[in-house]
């Protein structure tokens, strides 16, 4: 029965899986009929013959350069029959030697058992398989638009861009080749294949990341050292004394070559000398292998090579094992729910391993939205952990990695939302999502209040920024560290431009005039991206930021009993100072109350206004705050509006007037701008105003009223403030706002970084 069938395993949401035939079968008759079958049997015969030539052939090496195959046909004849010598073409390093019976081999070459592999059926390769074809638009529209549905159109993707079966049997070749070669030089070591060409979302070219695990070699190098004054070497060419030989009592060949991993103590030798001796072997030893080079400043430094044959770029790590945890996670994951995939690769073409977000950060991202549906598509990885058993605790570099990876435990989902469904409310959950704010956690399934966070012990190791997505494991580490304000404001701006499309009848709808539907018009130019009218009209998002501010004052912050408040406070008083002091804009309050600028809406050009070192005071307070009218909103919520006229054209040409400033002033202009950038952006507009002149009019350029309000959610923490022009305004105005989309956040992060929290 099923049961029985060591070949077939159950699937979380019924059925069955042949893992020989990669075949799904939907109940056990179909099942039954499938292992009966031709294409079963015949693979298990396959299988069998594979077997049986692994128990007969051995894996050589340590011979002379040059040596022939029929030479060692002739050298093996003394210990029995050969049934056939594969050499190394390449390089003439090593042969695999398949002997017509089983048998032990002698002691004078280093000869080992060849390594039994698990046999995995891979469909015969096709000519000129290896460099595959590029997918051009124009195919990926006509694939697209013959779909059915949006579910179809997402599941085609999947199969578009996924590796095929050519190029994942080469990925294997090159592992298995990898493990034989490697083998010789670290005895007991292992090739691990992790990231995308393994995790479930592999595409067409992505590259091979390998981790070599030298755990057992290092324990193999301990147990092999003899004596004091004895020394074990493992050489590159099999020439020199080596570990086997050293068991044997075999001398060293005093013609032999120098080798490079001589003296080698690898439990203390750097990650950078471990890396050179792997790039050695990679340069002399593995055939059709190029452009080898050792990377030391990366994150998780690398060797780094390229296929010759096939264009395939790969790297080889060896202190990376809590990727092989990320990997498996990411592999459960696509196991527990088949609508993980279509979903990822649906919003890699948009979003992923572009100038948004990197592949890794959206496949965390899209997880998470999974997790947190209702109910929920994913569980968490805290909900995994508890499914593990109390010996089965997984420790990696002291981070907990402990996690069930049996599907068959997992309790099916109850979410039955359709591809279609998920992908639009992926755009408007994170259309409208607070990252600065808080921090993503796959582990909780939940996003993590900054201020709550920043106390735990995790929080002051975490790189925080606009975008904070935790890594599953290594909780200290922010897998979106690399993008910045500009990157966040424009990735959420696409999720408001995709949500609005998808609510439309061309997302929803094929057409059935030939026109562009579903996927096909979200993935066109100019669809997704960054828009500037929203449902709140035009909009600037100031982010909670504390990257600025001092540890003493962000655990000040982060303890406060109404830190949204205290916040928002800040932010208002920054927006003040920055609209009047820094532009010279006249603000008045909401009922048309000045300023303390004096009363009059033409500013004082060049006045001084006294402020406190701490940024506690303000010669202008903000405006007046009002409750909010809308919704059930909390009493405390509140808003803050300014009315602004503009005199002069402070936007334009500051780069040009802040370089002439810097040839007329400091010696050390850089200096001078970073430590007191608002004082500097002061100047520049004065100048600004000075080369105006008498140009100005007796009408302001721009009126405009903004209106500030903390975000929707109640652990919201941005401050939302939204630009209403005076009718009539339009191209001027569109500049003047393009210019305070960068400009405002950026001026408002600089006040509050000088500013201290002890007063309010």
């Amino acid at each position: 029965g099923p049961g029985m069938e060591p070949d077939v395993e159950s699937l979380p949401r019924g059925g069955f899986r042949c893992r020989l035939c990669h075949v799904t079968a939907a109940n056990k008759p179909s099942l039954q009929d499938h292992l009966q079958g031709k294409k079963h049997q015949r693979l298990e015969s396959l299988r069998a013959k594979r077997q049986d030539q692994e128990l007969r052939s051995v894996f050589v090496s340590g011979f002379h350069k040059g040596t022939s195959a029929p030479e060692l046909s002739e050298y093996f004849q003394a210990f029995g029959g050969v049934a056939s010598v594969v050499m190394d073409k390449d390089k003439g390093v090593y042969a695999i030697v398949e002997l017509q019976d089983q048998e032990v081999m002698g002691k004078r070459l280093r000869v080992k058992p060849r390594e039994k592999k698990e046999f995995k059926y891979m469909p015969p390769k096709k000519q000129g398989s290896a460099h595959h074809e590029q997918l051009s638009p124009e195919k990926l529209v006509q694939a697209l638009c013959q779909a059915d549905d949006v579910d179809a159109q997402m599941s085609q993707l999947v199969q578009l861009f996924e590796l095929s079966e050519s190029e994942r049997r080469l990925r294997h070749l090159l592992v298995t080749l990898f493990q034989e070669v490697f083998s010789e030089f670290f005895p007991g070591c292992a090739i691990l294949p992790f990231g995308s060409s393994v995790n479930g979302f592999d595409i067409h070219g992505c590259d091979l990341d390998l981790f070599l695990d030298l755990e057992k070699t290092k324990t193999f190098q301990a147990s092999a050292k003899g004596p004091p004054g004895a020394q074990v070497r493992m050489d590159v060419l099999g020439t020199k004394c080596t570990p086997l030989q050293a068991e044997e009592g075999a001398g060293p060949d005093s013609d032999s070559e120098d080798s490079i991993l001589s003296d080698i103590d690898l439990t203390t030798a750097t990650v950078p000398e471990v890396l050179e001796l792997v790039a050695a072997v990679l340069r002399k030893c593995v055939p059709g292998v190029h452009s080898v080079q050792a990377v030391h400043s990366a994150r998780r430094p690398v060797v780094k090579f390229c296929h010759k044959d096939s264009g395939l770029l790969g790297d080889i790590s060896i202190n990376n094992r809590l990727a092989l945890c990320n990997t498996r996670f990411l592999q459960l994951c696509t196991e527990a729910d088949e609508r993980v995939r279509p979903l990822v690769y649906t919003l890699r073409n948009p979003f992923g391993g572009g100038p948004l977000l990197n592949n890794y950060a959206l496949t965390l991202l899209v997880l998470f939205f999974l997790q947190t549906r209702s109910p929920p598509a994913l569980p968490t990885l805290a909900q995994l952990r508890e499914l593990t058993g109390d010996g089965n605790q997984a420790i990696v570099d002291g981070w907990d990695c402990s996690f069930s990876q049996d599907t068959s435990r997992l309790v099916p989902s109850a979410n039955t939302e359709s591809l279609c469904s998920l992908l639009a409310e992926f755009f408007r959950v994170f259309g409208d999502h607070d990252f600065a704010g808080c921090v993503i956690s796959l582990q909780e399934g939940r996003a993590l209040p900054l201020p709550s966070f920043l106390l735990s012990e995790v929080g002051a190791k975490l790189k925080l920024g606009p975008f904070n997505v935790q890594d599953p494991f290594e909780l200290s580490h922010n897998v979106a560290a690399n993008v910045n304000e500009k990157i966040a404001l424009r990735f959420q701006h696409c999720c408001q431009d995709g949500a609005k499309y998808c609510r439309s009848l061309q997302y929803q709808r094929k057409s059935s005039k030939g026109k562009a539907w579903g996927l096909v018009r979200l993935f066109q130019p100019g669809v997704l991206e960054a828009g500037e009218l929203g449902l709140d009209g035009l909009l600037i998002t100031i982010p909670f930021t504390l990257m600025a501010l001092s540890p003493g004052s962000r655990q000040q912050l982060c303890q406060a009993r109404d830190f949204r408040r205290c916040w928002f406070d800040k932010v208002c008083a920054a927006i003040t100072f920055v609209l009047k002091d820094v532009l010279k804009c006249s603000c008045t309050g909401p009922a048309g109350e000045p300023t303390e600028q004096g009363g009059g809406e033409q500013p004082i050009v060049g006045s001084k206004h006294p402020r406190s070192d701490e940024g506690g005071s303000l010669s202008v307070s903000p405006a007046k705050k009002r409750p909010r009218p809308e919704g059930p909103a909390p009493e405390e919520e509140e808003s803050v509006s300014w009315s602004c006229a503009v005199w002069h054209r402070v936007w334009m040409g500051r780069r040009r007037v802040r370089r002439q400033l810097r040839h007329l002033g400091s010696p050390q202009p850089d200096a001078e701008q970073e430590a007191g950038s608002l004082e500097v952006e002061e100047k520049v507009s004065e100048a600004i105003i000075q080369q105006e002149g008498d140009s100005m009019g007796s009408e302001p350029l721009l009126r405009f009223t903004a209106c500030a309000r903390v975000g929707g959610g109640q652990e919201d923490t941005r401050t939302l403030l939204c630009f209403t022009p005076t009718p009539q305004q339009g191209l001027l105005f569109q500049d003047f706002y393009h210019f305070l989309q960068g400009f405002l956040p950026r001026m408002v992060e600089r006040y509050v970084g000088r500013a201290a929290w002890g007063g309010q």
